[in-house]
């Protein structure tokens, strides 16, 4: 009887440290939960490498794991990671998550980073509950995405290499290369002209130079002489002008005063004129008419006309 009563008090002893024991255990889980923080990531690629219990680093130190990795039925295009931070971490704005692989091993791991100090701590609650950490690509992440596309682009580029370089284009470019010596070496012979050509140009310009300082310093004077001596001789003009606009005034009135001779001029005088040097055109024939005859027989002339010669006969011939 008192062997049973040993057996029950053992066992209750047992049955109660197996409770106490559960019970620590489930406070501490507590604890532990309590102490730390959730946060969500919303990743719109591939979380292939991530598991439940994956790492957390912040700037490489590792602050939490994941806990939960779940799909969006009502996003299909994003996948919800939920994560568990250390109390104390500093999850301020500004700080961004990324999946990180780690090494070739497959196994990937999320990367914190971003945060700036001073910054308002991240703590308003998501859609789920936990605040929202914003997702960002890493590079290596970035290339494994694309790198489909990437071998697909290797793939043409070198077929396009293979097309571009069969044997027509390589005799083709080797004869480019051969008519590139061909001119070089020909450049290398003309040297001796071509740097008397460059020292010709050079004294060109040379020239060119001081001519275009000589047309500067013709300019200033020129310019100079505009200002110093063009003034007087614009006034002189203006003088000039004056007067001349003066003595056309003149001669306007004497016009005007002339005008009515004139008329008379033309309508009594003129006809008068014309017929008085008509008759001292006949006149002067007439004289020179007179003065032919006195010139070749005066007496006649004078006395009364031509006396003919006395007629006698020839004598008769024997």
């Amino acid at each position: 009887m008192e062997n049973r009563n040993s057996y029950l008090v053992v066992g209750a002893i047992t049955l109660a440290l197996l409770v106490g024991l559960v019970a620590f255990i489930l406070w501490l889980t507590n604890f532990s939960r309590e102490s730390r923080k959730e946060y969500d990531i919303f990743f719109a690629q591939s979380v292939s490498g991530l598991a439940t219990g994956s790492p957390v680093t912040f700037s490489g130190v590792p602050v939490g794991q994941v806990r939960r990795i779940a799909l969006m039925p009502e996003s299909p295009e994003f996948v919800r990671v939920r994560i568990e931070i250390e109390e104390g971490v500093p999850i301020l704005e500004g700080t961004t998550a990324a999946i990180q692989g780690v090494g070739f091993t497959g196994v990937s791991q999320i990367q914190l980073t971003g945060a700036i100090r001073g910054a308002a701590p991240l703590d308003t609650p998501g859609p789920y509950g936990a605040p929202v950490i914003p997702a960002t690509t890493s590079g290596f992440s970035a290339i494994l995405d694309n790198a489909p596309q990437l071998i697909e682009r290797l793939s043409v580029l070198s077929l396009r290499l293979s097309e571009l370089f069969d044997d027509q284009n390589r005799e083709t470019f080797a004869s480019i290369l051969r008519n590139v010596d061909t001119s070089t070496r020909a450049l290398a012979d003309a040297s001796p002209e071509l740097r008397a050509t460059i020292a010709e140009t050079r004294a060109t310009l040379a020239a060119a130079t001081r001519a275009a300082d000589s047309l500067e310093a013709a300019g200033r004077s020129a310019d100079r002489l505009i200002r110093e001596e063009g003034a007087p001789l614009v006034a002189d003009l203006r003088t000039t002008l004056r007067s001349a606009d003066a003595a056309l005034a003149r001669i306007d009135r004497v016009a005007a005063a002339a005008e009515p001779g004139v008329e008379t001029l033309s309508a009594e005088t003129i006809p008068e004129i014309t017929r008085l040097t008509r008759d001292l055109r006949d006149i002067s024939q007439s004289l020179g008419a007179v003065a032919a005859r006195l010139d070749e027989d005066p007496a006649g002339a004078l006395l009364g006309g031509r006396r003919l010669p006395d007629y006698q006969p020839e004598k008769a011939s024997r």
